[in-house]
C-alpha cells in the first residue's frame, strides 16, 4: 500500500518575506492523515487556519496568496508547496507569524532542508493520487496551461522574454520526473525579476524583501548576482518549481502531463478550478502495490 506522509517531528525556521520585508518565524508540525496541509496564522489575537485548497487562493499577483473568507492572508505558498510535493508531503500544518512565507534563498531547497532534517513518516492511510482522464486547457491571450493523460508525471514549460540574459540559453523545458530528480534539477532554481520593475512593485507594496541573496536580479541585459546563475535554464526551471507548487495546491499528487507558455500563478489556479469543476476529466486513485504506481513517483526520496 503506498501510504500518505507527514512530517516525524516539528520543525522552525526564520526568515523574510519577498514583498512584506518582514521577518517571519516558519514551523511545520506533523497533522493527521487526510487533514491535507493547514496554514496557521500565530500572530493574531485567535490563530486562524486557511487550509491549502484552489478555491482559496485569491490574490496571485506575482505569488499564490490564500485568503479565507474573513480576509487573513497566507502569501508566497507556492515554494513551500513545491518542497512538499517534491517530498511526498501529504498532511502538515504550517505555522507561520505574518501574511506571506519566508522566501529564504529564492527556491525550494532550502524547505527541503528543513523537511528532511524534520524527518519525514509513512501514516497509515493511503496516499490518493489525481489522474487526469482528458485534457483541460485555459488560454488567456497567447498565454495558456493544459493537462493532457500521462502515465506519470511531467511538465513541459516554456517563457518568453526578449532579453540578452534570457536569449543565451533555452526559454523552453520538459521534465519528466520518470527520469530526472526534482531535488537535484528543479528544487534549487531562484525566483526572478528585473531592476526595472522593482520601483513600481515597491510603490504597490510588493518586493519589499527582496535582494540578491533571495532573487536573481537582472538588469537591462545582465544578471547582477555575483555567482551568476545556478542553471543556464534557470529561469525556466524556476516557472516549473512555482508550477509544481501551484498544482500541489489540489492536495494530492498529480498523474499526467502539465504544459503550458507564459504560465503563472493565475493561469495554474484556474487550470485547477477548471479541472475540478470537470469532474469526467479526472478521478482519485490509490495504489495497494508500490510496482504499480507510475515510475514518475518511484523518484521521490525514500523514507530514512
Amino acid at each position: 500500500m503506498i501510504l500518505q506522509r507527514t512530517l516525524k517531528q516539528a520543525i522552525s525556521a526564520t526568515g523574510v518575506g519577498l514583498h512584506s520585508g518582514e521577518r517571519v518565524r516558519l514551523t511545520l508540525l506533523p497533522a493527521q492523515p487526510n487533514s491535507g496541509i493547514i496554514f496557521y496564522r500565530t500572530d493574531l489575537p485567535e490563530p486562524v487556519a486557511v487550509k491549502a485548497e484552489p478555491l482559496m487562493v485569491n490574490d496571485t499577483r506575482l505569488s499564490s496568496t490564500l485568503v479565507s473568507e474573513t480576509g487573513v492572508r497566507v502569501g508566497t505558498i507556492e515554494h513551500l508547496m513545491s518542497a512538499f510535493a517534491g517530498l511526498g508531503i501529504d498532511n502538515l500544518i504550517v505555522e507561520v507569524t505574518a501574511a506571506e512565507i519566508p522566501i529564504m534563498d529564492g527556491s525550494a531547497a532550502p524547505f527541503i532542508y528543513l523537511l528532511q532534517t524534520a524527518g519525514i513518516v509513512e501514516q497509515t492511510v493511503p496516499k490518493r493520487f489525481i489522474r487526469i482522464k482528458q485534457a483541460i486547457e485555459v488560454v488567456e491571450g497567447d498565454k495558456w496551461v493544459r493537462f493532457d493523460p500521462h502515465d506519470g508525471f511531467q511538465i513541459t514549460l516554456s517563457i518568453q522574454f526578449d532579453h540578452p540574459a534570457f536569449n543565451l540559453a533555452p526559454q523552453k523545458v520538459l521534465v519528466d520526473f520518470a527520469n530526472h530528480s526534482y531535488i537535484e534539477e528543479i528544487s534549487r532554481a531562484r525566483t526572478f525579476g528585473f531592476m526595472h520593475e522593482v520601483e513600481s512593485m515597491r510603490n504597490h507594496g510588493l518586493g519589499l524583501g527582496g535582494n540578491l541573496e533571495n532573487a536573481i536580479v537582472i538588469d537591462d541585459e545582465f544578471v547582477l548576482n555575483p555567482d551568476g546563475l545556478r542553471f543556464p535554464d534557470e529561469f525556466v526551471r524556476h516557472k516549473i518549481l512555482d508550477a509544481i507548487g501551484d498544482l500541489y495546491i489540489v492536495g494530492h499528487p498529480i498523474i499526467g502531463a502539465f504544459s503550458g507558455h507564459k504560465s503563472g500563478h493565475a493561469l495554474n489556479n484556474q487550470l485547477l478550478r477548471k479541472l475540478l469543476a470537470t469532474p469526467d476529466a479526472w478521478e482519485y486513485v490509490s495504489f495497494r502495490e508500490a510496482e504499480d504506481v507510475p515510475s514518475s513517483f518511484h523518484r521521490i526520496p525514500d523514507l530514512e
